[in-house]
């Protein structure tokens, strides 16, 4: 089929193989390629876009075991498949610049039937080229982000370049209950092998059911999991609308002009804050009612307090809400956001549990270690959390007894382990035969953060001693000429979490007077950054142990805005924006990543990490979109350290946290973990590489990975608020709220539980200070205290 906006090739069985605007340059397929599964020898033609699978009275059936009647035109195709007392029709259009996709169901029976699991494949292109040429990744592929919703849902498929064209899909029809992925992906970790992981995501509508009873996710009750029952000769039908879009905002315009409200709202609302709900309505659409629920509260209706297009309010109860939006025509719109009792409260929670629970003292298992412990550098990034909180936080309990147990960790238990006889010279080669270099960047950051712990709060070295030893240990892991092989030669040139605190660790080397250490280490961040700046173009640094990624590029672009390589940070910047997710619902505004969970998923520590990046990029470049961004993420990541989560199987307990969460469901590799949080240990019992990552087993502890995030929280919006000019010339706040006065002047009040900067992005202009509330001078474009 073709049309002057879209080209569409189909199989010999109606499915969508090809998807085209014919005024891109790049002529991206905008759907899953058969071929491509096939060169990699995956058996998936059953997943194709339009492919289906039905569980009706029990009985379950796949569109790929029957043979279609396909009737077809220039412009338009449908599909019909027949079961026993069921059709199924799809078809396809092409009317102007969209593609119209309905989906009917009917029972051509004479007796009632139940359709208990309905689910259609709408394969687009979210796929990691097995390919080194890593801007067939960046340019040929889609982050997908999907807003569920039971009249409104809507996918955004974001080109991992941020080039527009994009592809919207959007729901004008029926009822949708979710949307599922399923993974196939190849891992060769263990072969010494880098680039060595490379996958994709097939996505599909749940329009009935979703889950067998035995796998089904016992505590989701914001999406439903129900059957549809029809009666003889009834039928039920879905409609949606393929289109292309620029960006974000133009997303969510296309969608308005296909008849979508508008919502908007703060992902996450701490006890003491009001939300503040913004709708905007399409044409000819009104606005019935207004209710948010939780499980712990009773459903509120918020109607009345609706004017003028918004509404504030006080939640009430902790854990997830639902915001239910009805309209005169009956349809429904909902968000999600999270309530918090407060930051601070979970951050010195988690360094409690940490402490109480984790330290192992000498009589653990593994002496002096905080456990889970694991051979990966992150497994420290716990003891490093605990110290910047401590280095923050007046009112952490025992703070001084905190230190001294990671001190004791760190020189007992850190230091032996990854170094022979504690020669940070000579890495233990703990992966067999070889080690990680980026191991040692987690290492010396502890050091790094003992050095500026108060010296009476230290018992077995002084804070320059470990100075002393971060900045040798930094040292082996940027500088090649350290390594005698030659993974260690590369992986030393590759840009890591230390983006978060180099530029900190290289001004007190220099005033400590370590002059070789703060030579090597100046210039090896200084190779570093040039190379990824001459080369930003070719993308290199997209590309690290896997063929693409966030660990990757998030770190260049935050390491070429510090070091005010603007070029290639823009560069690596779009990268960023396509990557974190924009949806109704705050889990899914997580960085796009999938391969701890084979699905869409938060995983703490690179969420936390990349939210980090653009939040640096975005500050260095004045970029709004990206702090935006930013922020976003920082609000899904928090989501696995939250005890009063309610929607989700795996409960914490305060303090306790779990490093990623499922966000799609199903998740159709691993239904178990749909909509639940757990960590990479729970893999172990599959055997393979995770079975040499956690030769235990599952641990039953979920956060061997977890604490370097909550480090770039708390030096990034845990002590930071945003505020910028939106497109009408009014004051808007990340990370705060803002109350405009007369003569304008702006009461800004942050969020943040340490607040000491807000920050102009439209002047760079910064004001330290402590107040939670401040003013701003609109007129000035200065901040004042009030």
């Amino acid at each position: 089929m073709k049309s002057n906006y879209f080209t569409i090739q189909q199989n010999s069985r109606g499915a969508i193989t090809g998807l085209r605007f014919n005024d891109d340059p790049t002529n991206m397929n905008w759907v899953i390629d058969p071929n491509y599964l096939k060169s990699l020898n995956y058996q998936d033609e059953d997943k194709l876009f339009g492919e289906f699978h039905i569980t009706v009275n029990d009985h379950k059936y796949r569109s790929i075991d029957q043979t279609p009647i396909i009737h077809k035109t220039d412009d338009q195709s449908q599909l019909t498949f027949a079961f026993d007392d069921v059709k199924v029709s799809e078809t396809f259009e092409l009317v102007n610049d969209r593609l119209k996709w309905q989906i009917q169901l009917e029972n051509t029976g004479s007796n009632p039937i139940t359709i208990n699991d309905f689910g259609v494949w709408i394969s687009l292109a979210y796929v990691m080229f097995r390919d080194k040429d890593v801007h067939r990744n960046a340019n040929q592929s889609a982050a997908v982000f999907p807003s569920i919703s039971p009249n409104y849902t809507k996918l955004a498929a974001v080109r991992r370049d941020n080039i527009a064209p994009n592809l919207g899909v959007y729901q004008i029809g029926g009822e949708v209950l979710s949307v599922g992925t399923y993974n196939e992906y190849t891992n060769r970790f263990f072969e010494n092998v880098s680039p060595s992981l490379d996958g994709m995501l097939f996505h599909e509508f749940v329009l009935a059911g979703g889950y067998s009873d035995d796998q089904r996710p016992h505590h989701d009750w914001i999406y439903p999991q129900t059957a549809i029952n029809l009666s003889a000769n009834q039928s039920r039908s879905w409609d949606f609308v393929l289109q292309s879009y620029t960006d974000q905002a133009d997303f969510y315009h296309v969608a308005q002009q296909l008849g979508h409200p508008h919502i908007q709202f703060e992902p996450l609302v701490q006890a003491d804050q009001k939300q503040t709900i913004r709708i905007s309505p399409a044409d000819n659409q009104q606005v019935a009612t207004i209710k948010v629920r939780s499980q712990q509260t009773l459903e509120e209706d918020l109607t009345a307090n609706f004017t003028n297009g918004s509404l504030n309010y006080q939640p009430k109860g902790l854990g997830e809400h639902e915001l239910i939006v009805t309209f005169t025509d009956g349809t429904t719109d909902i968000g999600v956001f999270n309530v918090m009792a407060s930051i601070s409260k979970l951050l010195r929670d988690r360094a409690d549990y940490l402490c109480d629970h984790s330290y192992t003292g000498k009589t653990g298992k593994i002496p002096y270690s905080f456990s889970p412990v694991s051979n990966q550098g992150e497994s420290i990034g716990k003891m490093t959390f605990i110290l910047q909180e401590c280095l923050l936080d007046a009112s952490i309990s025992d703070s001084s007894q905190k230190i001294q147990e990671v001190e004791t960790s760190a020189v007992n238990y850190v230091r032996p382990k990854w170094f022979v006889d504690g020669d940070f010279k000579h890495p233990r080669k703990l992966y067999g035969d070889f080690y990680r270099v980026m191991d040692l960047e987690y290492i010396a950051h502890l050091f790094y953060l003992l050095s500026k712990c108060p010296a009476d709060a230290l018992k077995l070295h002084t804070p320059k001693e470990y100075l002393a030893w971060a900045a040798e240990v930094f040292d082996v892991r940027v500088n090649p000429d350290l390594h005698d092989n030659q993974r260690g030669k590369e992986e030393a040139q590759m840009l890591g979490v230390y983006f978060m605190y180099i530029e900190d660790l290289l001004k007190d080397v220099k005033m400590a007077g370590l002059d070789k250490e703060y030579s090597e280490i100046s210039q090896a961040w200084q190779t570093a950054t040039e190379r990824v700046e001459k080369n930003s173009p070719q993308l290199l640094a997209a590309m690290t142990e896997h063929f693409f990624d966030n660990a990757g590029f998030g770190p260049a672009a935050a390491a070429l805005a510090l070091t005010h390589h603007q070029s290639g940070a823009k560069i690596y910047g779009e990268l960023l924006k396509a990557n974190i997710g924009f949806s109704n619902d705050f889990r899914s505004q997580s960085p796009d990543r999938w391969w701890e969970a084979l699905s869409y998923m938060i995983h703490s520590l690179w969420g936390g990490v990349t939210a980090a990046a653009a939040q640096i990029t975005g500050e260095q470049l004045g970029d709004v979109a990206l702090v935006q961004a930013a922020y976003r993420a920082t609000n899904a990541v928090l989501y696995m350290y939250d005890a009063n989560a309610t929607a989700t199987d795996r409960k914490l307990q305060p303090g306790e946290a779990a490093s990623t969460y499922s966000i799609a469901g199903p998740n159709l590799n691993r239904p178990n973990l749909s909509r639940n949080r757990f960590g990479q240990s729970i893999f172990a019992s599959d055997g393979g590489i995770f079975a040499r990552l956690f030769p235990d087993g599952y641990t039953g502890e979920d956060d061997w990975d977890m604490g370097e995030e909550l480090v770039a929280y708390l030096n990034g919006f845990g002590q930071t608020t945003y505020l910028y000019a939106d497109t009408d010339g009014n004051y808007q706040a990340i990370n705060g709220a803002v109350k405009k006065h007369a003569d304008n002047h702006y009461e800004v009040t942050s969020f943040a539980p340490y607040i000491h900067r807000y920050i102009d992005l439209d002047t760079g202009k910064q004001f330290n200070s402590t107040s939670l509330t401040v003013n701003f001078d609109a007129n000035k474009q200065l901040f004042s205290q009030l």
